[in-house]
């Protein structure tokens, strides 16, 4: 079964380096500790459906407009009412979609194996379609009338939302041992935001590609190849102020949007990413750890590492809680100022790949089994 927060290695590698990631620690629990996860409240549930699996991609339902839209491995997409579940439509493509989904300006967007890089309307019309160097593991993004979708090369491209046309492209170095991730880009103010393997942050313009800035987030450290690793996995988190991001085997750090000057830093290592609300930084630390900075200093406000699972998702920030899911298909609540879990609910067992997206009243995710599940954050 494979697994997206397994860290693979792509590019040239010698035969068997690849396990290296696959081999954790055996995770071993005191029974008080599963006692207490078991007593905790449930989260309520809103509705679940059901939908194809998707072993390889990971896909990330999306709302807007008081609708659900979520696709699959098999080409399907389909639109539902965030409210009740109910289907509005579905679509049956001939196509292998591998990441999405991105919504705004009245496109949903879908990238696939191939490169290939689809639009719909609302309506689930096919809008446009267009081309690619290579496989598309994020889902696109849409501003200002600029598609922006970047490929597993280390490229990002900006295409014309009206019809596909491609307008810029940027060419990220990518090293000879990197992580094999579906690190996707931010973008905010005109702006571009994107992470690359090596632990540099790159800001440029979303209308023609060209660089504002560039930050080193994280060096190289260590004797071996392996040890060196410090790729940016996740997307940045931006807002009017700072924009920050994490690498693996490195560090969380935050820089000033206008210039790249950076406000803070501190030794952290996460593939699967982070948030922020006003006061706080959460970033998913490897083994388990969820932690909280402070936004503006960096200081430790705290850390819960008691979740049942060394592998969990990206944090959603909703409202007072922060949102984090597992590879054992679980979902849980923590309280945003002190990280103590509040409520914690199963789904079907099986992983949950991308992190729970964001609802008016709650959030929604997506497990590998195809597993649709809308949850509510009011008690």
């Amino acid at each position: 079964m494979t697994n997206p927060f397994d860290l693979r290695i792509i590019e040239s590698m010698s035969t068997g380096i690849s396990d290296f990631f696959a081999k954790d620690e055996a995770i071993v629990y005191e029974k008080e500790e599963l006692d207490a996860l078991k007593a905790v409240e449930k989260i309520p549930l809103k509705w679940k459906e059901k939908n194809s699996e998707s072993r390889l991609a990971s896909f990330l339902p999306v709302y807007d407009n008081g609708s659900l839209y979520v696709a699959d491995e098999e080409g399907k997409l389909t639109r539902y009412e965030a409210a009740t579940g109910n289907k509005v439509w579905q679509i049956k493509t001939k196509n292998n979609f591998s990441a999405g989904i991105g919504v705004g300006e009245g496109l949903i967007l879908i990238g696939t194996f191939k490169g290939e890089v689809f639009a719909y309307n609302e309506s689930g019309h096919a809008v446009w379609q267009a081309l690619v160097t290579s496989e598309i593991l994020s889902s696109p993004q849409v501003q200002n009338n600029i598609v922006v979708v970047r490929t597993v090369d280390g490229r990002i491209f900006g295409l014309d939302a009206i019809d596909g046309t491609r307008k810029w492209v940027y060419q990220g170095a990518t090293p000879s041992l990197t992580v094999r991730s579906p690190a996707g880009v931010t973008l905010a103010h005109g702006a571009v935001f994107a992470g690359f393997p090596g632990g540099k942050l790159v800001a440029m313009s979303l209308f023609n590609g060209n660089i504002g800035w560039e930050a080193i987030v994280s060096q190289p450290r260590g004797v071996t190849e392996l040890e060196r690793i410090t790729d940016i996995t996740s997307s940045p988190v931006v807002n009017n102020q700072f924009v920050c991001t994490v690498a693996y085997q490195g560090r969380a750090a935050c820089f000033a949007i206008n210039d790249g000057a950076q406000i803070w830093s501190r030794e952290s290592s996460s593939s699967a990413g982070l948030a922020m609300d006003k006061d706080y930084l959460y970033v998913t630390e490897e083994k388990g750890i969820v932690a909280a900075y402070d936004l503006i200093s960096g200081a430790t406000m705290w850390k819960q590492s008691k979740l049942g699972s060394k592998k969990l998702t990206r944090p959603l920030i909703q409202g007072q809680y922060v949102v984090v899911a597992d590879d054992q298909g679980f979902v849980n609540l923590l309280r945003n100022y002190d990280g103590s879990l509040i409520a914690r609910s199963a789904t079907d067992g099986s992983l949950i790949k991308t992190f729970p997206s964001a609802l008016p009243d709650g959030f929604v995710v997506q497990t590998e089994k195809g597993g649709i599940f809308a949850f509510s954050t009011q008690f």
